[in-house]
């Protein structure tokens, strides 16, 4: 992985960067978490200046955000649940995390656009109810647009600060950003597989919730 994004930013630059965080937001498996401490440890082998990594990480993160912003605004609460429903398992979201987004969503409001971008479970599935609430598209860009900045910044500066030791973490980061690429790969696979046994197993506890009261 880190030599296709290496790959990728020698060819595009820092559209390569925000074109990865773009797809991250779109297609689980490709994590931020491993595109921007990548991004930055370039960065500091002078191929590009750190602020242009945020900033190209930042813009793509942004930019990946909007296509859920409208999914949400566009199917309302009950039909977007219903995509989830049906389309869920290829993006590891069912109709109760719409939900459960939703309700987070109702009790914390802009906040929870903002802080939400910082969590990896709930970064891309936060813009969902901000779009099925309605906010106002320039409210929902400013804090996406912060809660992004400050990500990518905690990443890529994590990865600027490891590559200052260049020589001695060059024999490493190859192997361990590969490790952490199956895993998470890993982790996608299995949510895929067992998709339809986790649904199944919450309608289950939800009818006994409901028989019991």
């Amino acid at each position: 992985m880190d030599a296709f994004v290496n790959s990728l930013m020698d060819t595009l630059g820092p559209f390569g960067i925000a074109l990865l965080m773009f797809l991250e937001n779109i297609f689980p498996p490709i994590p931020s978490e491993l595109i921007m401490p990548l991004a930055g440890y370039e960065a500091a082998s002078g191929s590009m200046s750190i602020a242009a990594v945020i900033i190209a990480g930042t813009l793509g993160s942004l930019a990946g955000v909007v296509p859920w912003y409208y999914l949400g605004k566009a199917m309302g609460l009950r039909r977007t649940k219903a995509f989830a429903d049906k389309h869920g398992r290829w993006i590891t979201m069912g109709a109760d995390d719409v939900e459960k987004a939703s309700d987070w969503f109702q009790r914390h409001g802009a906040g929870a656009v903002l802080f939400g971008r910082l969590v990896p479970t709930v970064r891309t599935l936060i813009s969902v109810p901000a779009g099925i609430a309605r906010m106002p598209l320039w409210q929902f860009l400013i804090y996406s647009a912060i809660g992004s900045a400050a990500w990518t910044t905690l990443l890529a500066m994590a990865g600027y600060l490891l590559g200052q030791q260049y020589e001695t973490v060059q024999a490493y980061v190859g192997p361990v950003s590969n490790a952490v690429l199956v895993a998470i790969v890993a982790a996608y696979v299995y949510r895929v597989a067992t998709f339809g046994k986790r649904q199944r197993r919450k309608a289950e506890k939800a009818e006994a919730k409901t028989a019991e009261g």
